[in-house]
């Protein structure tokens, strides 16, 4: 799920991902772009139509509606490395928006080992929002063999 989401072609790559894998995107407004952005349709190609994308008003609102088994938070400033956690069917993969990442206060509230990081060179800022969503998407479909 993205969190407020700014750029579109990062979220119009991220449909195109949730559709090769058959996961469920949720966003979370403030979307910076309306979903019908032609720089988000041309990233996502014609894969809006093979994936399954929701718009909530709030996190809480997700929470409520969608009943995640667990909340995952991924942050450069989390000290837990994504790689060694064991992903479960119901599990929330949240990623922040592009420019702030995910509100301290929301990585705060989650316990310490919900909030992930992707490991990166010393000095090195962050990984593209959709990049990033690839490399934990595609980790947490291995361990549950590609199915």
């Amino acid at each position: 799920m993205l969190y407020q989401p700014e750029i579109p072609p990062n979220t119009g790559n991220i449909i195109r991902l949730c559709a090769n894998v058959g996961a469920v995107l949720h966003l979370i407004r403030p979307l910076a772009f309306e979903l019908d952005d032609r720089r988000l349709r041309r990233a996502g190609l014609d894969y809006r139509e093979w994936a399954t994308v929701h718009v909530h008003d709030s996190l809480e609102v997700f929470e409520r509606v969608a009943r995640p088994s667990r909340l995952l938070g991924f942050s450069t400033k989390a000290t837990c490395c994504y790689a060694d956690l064991r992903y479960q069917t119901g599990d929330a993969l949240l990623f922040g928006p592009e420019t702030r990442g995910l509100p301290a206060a929301l990585l705060h509230s989650l316990p310490k080992t919900r909030a992930l990081r992707i490991p990166m060179r010393p000095g090195n800022r962050s990984l593209n929002l959709s990049n990033a969503v690839a490399v934990v998407l595609y980790e947490a479909w291995r361990q549950h063999a590609f199915a």
